[in-house]
């Protein structure tokens, strides 16, 4: 054997080795979340993005600047149309427990509707661009109905259910006045609750609140003008008022909690898995939403 080819057999393997080592070395490097570092007297600040589906990463964000002394106060970033139920309310009861313990100021972005206000509402204060799209305070749910298609290309439904209205939203079959009557129930509930956090945050009366919360949109400037915001600015307006409730004179740091880095095979993958979820539960509909629509613009 000549001595080219016996190079090229313990070097090949060993260089593909090699890279297999650094492989696992960056995927380790970028799936991890890395400490940082902050002064005395920084503010941190938490964006919140998108349709809110899930609340875990916004609550870790949220436990990281509470528990970070140097941190003083915090300005809450919204870009958010709404998003589920369950979840926003599991951000709204963090951002309240927040509040207690350091100032929190909300900066909304392009739009902070719905389940986006509903988080907002807590705050200290709240800053909206004049053009900000905001408000939206309601409860929507909408359902599907494949029935007549069904019959059209001649399948037929066969439901077994424990109870009467285990099967309530169904796709397959109109719903009945009794149906109705429940899912009017449940939104009622759920619209209660929103219009109560709301008055509690803004320290607006209950019946005052009612007459904003039928649904509409507001610009940043009637919002001002109906109280559901405190004044008009942008993201480093919000960071400077943070500053100076906390007795910050000079430029504070300004700190992003850490995120959890990931591979491209873990962003395909959840990419692909987010868009499944969000297409199931916009367009079925079979979930109650407080939901912002850009077809009402």
């Amino acid at each position: 054997m000549s001595k080219r080819k016996i190079i090229s057999i313990i070097i090949i393997p060993s260089g593909i080795i090699l890279l297999f080592v650094l492989s696992l070395a960056l995927v380790q490097l970028f799936s991890k979340s890395d400490n940082v570092l902050t002064r005395d007297k920084s503010i941190g600040i938490i964006e919140v993005q998108g349709l809110i589906i899930d609340s875990a990463e916004t609550i870790k964000q949220i436990q990281y600047v509470k528990d970070n002394e140097n941190i003083k106060a915090i300005v809450l970033r919204i870009d958010s149309p709404g998003g589920v139920v369950g979840p926003t309310q599991e951000i709204y009861e963090e951002v309240k427990k927040l509040k207690k313990i350091k100032p929190v100021i909300v900066s909304m972005g392009s739009v902070a509707a719905s389940g986006g206000y509903y988080i907002a509402a807590p705050a200290n204060k709240i800053f909206a661009n004049p053009g900000t799209i905001t408000g939206s305070i309601g409860v929507l749910m909408k359902l599907a109905n494949f029935q007549d298609l069904m019959t059209k290309v001649g399948i037929k439904s066969i439901v077994l259910k424990s109870g009467e209205f285990k099967d309530t939203g169904s796709p397959v079959r109109p719903l009945s006045s009794q149906d109705k009557k429940i899912l009017e129930g449940v939104i009622e509930s759920m619209y209660g609750q929103f219009i109560a956090a709301v008055a509690e945050g803004r320290k607006l009366p209950l019946e005052e609140v009612k007459v904003l919360a039928d649904g509409r949109i507001y610009t940043g400037e009637q919002a001002l003008d109906n109280k559901l915001i405190d004044t008009l600015g942008n993201l480093q307006d919000a960071v400077d008022e943070a500053a100076n409730i906390v007795g910050i004179k000079e430029k504070p740091e300004i700190v992003y909690p850490p995120k959890p880095k990931r591979n491209l095979f873990d962003l395909l993958v959840e990419g692909v898995s987010e868009n499944v979820v969000k297409a199931f539960k916009t367009e079925t509909g079979l979930y109650e939403s407080f939901e912002f629509s850009l077809k009402t613009l």
